[in-house]
């Protein structure tokens, strides 16, 4: 934890594995996606220590998170093709949808209901809160192989996500046994996504 004016450190918080993702309820709590133990850890502000944390599985390896704090819904996005909707008040989780692969980044647009699951395999999967208890999938938009992380602009609902060309991963060794590909230079571009109302 960080005093933004003085940007000095105030306290360090011990989580229970990999944060990931982040978000806050504006009210005083942080939810955070741990990765490698498939959980969403609370953290209060107010003593600044982590107060509970919840199981999210059958979803697993959490990354992008995103929260509805109108009906209290974090959407927690996970490696294993699925999104998991959990109450922020309670732990309880109340829905699952498929999305795309390679999930990294999501947002949420607070006046359409709608969160995007930005998808490295070259999609963004659209969901729509239709209530509370019920989401649906909308539809899966094209983008391009790579484009994992996203943000939303929630006043001209543009979506945003950045990526490039790849050339070859090389060979996996012991020390990378998941190598990730070269960036062919000059090819880093920002896709923009007009959301339809």
């Amino acid at each position: 934890m960080i005093d933004a004016n003085t940007n000095s450190v105030i306290t360090t918080i011990a989580l229970s594995g990999k944060p990931e993702f982040e978000v806050s309820d504006n009210n005083g709590k942080i939810y955070v996606n741990i990765e490698d133990k498939n959980l969403i850890s609370v953290i209060n502000t107010s003593d600044l220590k982590v107060e509970k944390s919840w199981s999210i599985s059958p979803g697993e390896e959490p990354s992008g998170l995103a929260i509805d704090n109108t009906t209290h819904r974090l959407f927690s996005f996970c490696d294993n093709k699925k999104m998991v909707v959990v109450d922020a008040l309670s732990g309880k989780i109340i829905a699952t949808s498929l999305i795309g692969e390679r999930v990294d980044g999501c947002a949420f647009d607070t006046e359409s209901k709608r969160v995007f699951s930005s998808n490295g395999e070259g999609t963004v999967t659209v969901i729509q809160e239709e209530s509370p208890a019920k989401f649906s999938v909308l539809e899966n938009i094209p983008t391009q192989k790579g484009a994992r992380t996203i943000c939303i602009d929630n006043k001209t609902h543009h979506l945003y996500l950045p990526t490039a060309e790849y050339g070859e991963a090389p060979a996996p060794d012991a020390a990378h046994p998941h190598p990730r590909p070269s960036i062919k230079p000059g090819t880093f571009i920002i896709l923009d996504i007009v959301e339809q109302q």
